[in-house]
C-alpha cells in the first residue's frame, strides 16, 4: 500500500501522524511524507521597503521550519514501524490544495493522509481548507483527521 501523508507541523498535522503511527499497515507498504512550501508573499505593497537580503532569509526559514517539520514525523512513523514501512520524505513548493493532489497521483499513491484544523464560517471561507480540496480533487482514498474542539 502508498501511502501519502501531508503534514505541516501544526497540531492537526501530529493528530495526522498520530493516527499512521497507530495503524498496522499491511507488509511492504510505502509511506511518503510530504510538506508544502507556499510561495512567498509581499508584506506590503512597496518591495523596495524590504531588507535586500528578505527573500533568502524567508526562504531560508521556510526550508528549515519544512525540514523540522518532515523529521519529527519520520522519526516518530520510523520507531512505531521500525519493520514493514518504507519511509521517504519530500519538502515541495506551490499551493498546498494542488501540491498535495498532483504528488498524490504522480506517485499513484493508494490513500492520502491530512489532518484538518475544522474551521468554520469566516475562518474556513477566508483560509480555505487544503482537506476538503484534496478530499474533492484526489484521484485515491483521503484520510482526514480531525481535531476534535473541546466546547
Amino acid at each position: 500500500m502508498k501511502i501519502l501523508l501531508a503534514v505541516d507541523g501544526s497540531q492537526c498535522s501530529d493528530l495526522a501522524v498520530s493516527e499512521v503511527v497507530r495503524r498496522p499497515w499491511p507488509g511492504e507498504s510505502e509511506l511518503k511524507l510530504i510538506t508544502v512550501i507556499e510561495p512567498l508573499l509581499l508584506p506590503m505593497s512597496e518591495p523596495m521597503a524590504l531588507p535586500g537580503d528578505y527573500f533568502e532569509q524567508a526562504e531560508q526559514v521556510a526550508q528549515e521550519q519544512a525540514a523540522a517539520v518532515i523529521e519529527k514525523a519520520a522519526e516518530a512513523i520510523k520507531s512505531a514501524h521500525p519493520k514493514g514501512i518504507a519511509v521517504t520524505s519530500e519538502i515541495l513548493r506551490g499551493n498546498p490544495k494542488q501540491v498535495i493532489v498532483d504528488e498524490a497521483e504522480k506517485w499513484k499513491a493508494d490513500l492520502i493522509v491530512v489532518g484538518s484544523h475544522g474551521y468554520k464560517g469566516f475562518t474556513r471561507f477566508w483560509l480555505g481548507s487544503v482537506s476538503q480540496a484534496v478530499a474533492s480533487h484526489a484521484h485515491c482514498s483521503v484520510e482526514i483527521v480531525r481535531h476534535r474542539h473541546e466546547e
